[in-house]
C-alpha cells in the first residue's frame, strides 16, 4: 500500500495491526459549520481503501459529499499511547456491494450484523451505503 508506512517499522507494524484485529475505528468528517465530526465505525481493507458502510441517515454522508477530507483514528491505550492517525479523502460509492456480499466484511462482523438486524441482509438494507477512504497520510 503506497500510503501504509513500511513493514518492519514500529510505525507500520502497529498500523498493520490496528487495521488488522481493530473492529471500530473513529471516523471524522466535517460538519457544514466546520465542527470535527468524530463517529464509531467498522471498517475493513481492500486494497489502496478503507471501507466503511453507513446507514442511510448517517449525517457524515452529506459532510463528506461538501468536504471528502477525513481522519480515521483508532483507540488509544488506557493511558494515551499507541495513537494512530489515517488523513485521507472519502467518496461515496453508489454501485458498491452490500457488505453482505463482501466475504472480508462478513468475515470480521457477520455475527455483529446478525445480533443488531437478525440476518446480515437486514443488516444490509439498514446500512446499504459505502465510503471508500483513500490514505494518504498517518501519523502518530
Amino acid at each position: 500500500m503506497g500510503w501504509m508506512p513500511a513493514a518492519g517499522t514500529d510505525l507500520g507494524d502497529r498500523l498493520r495491526r490496528h487495521l488488522e484485529q481493530d473492529r471500530v475505528a473513529w471516523l471524522t468528517s466535517v460538519g457544514a459549520d466546520g465542527t470535527p465530526q468524530p463517529n464509531p465505525v467498522w471498517f475493513i481493507v481492500e486494497g489502496e481503501e478503507i471501507l466503511v458502510w453507513n446507514a442511510a441517515r448517517a449525517h457524515r454522508l452529506n459532510h463528506i459529499r461538501s468536504r471528502p477530507r477525513v481522519a480515521l483514528n483508532f483507540n488509544s491505550t488506557r493511558t494515551g499511547g499507541d495513537i494512530l492517525i489515517i488523513t485521507g479523502e472519502a467518496h461515496l460509492d453508489e454501485s458498491a456491494p452490500l457488505p453482505h456480499e463482501v466475504p472480508a466484511y462478513v468475515e470480521k462482523y457477520g455475527a455483529e450484523m446478525k445480533s443488531i438486524s437478525g440476518t446480515q441482509e437486514a443488516f444490509s438494507k439498514s446500512y446499504p451505503h459505502l465510503l471508500r477512504i483513500r490514505p494518504d497520510g498517518v501519523r502518530e
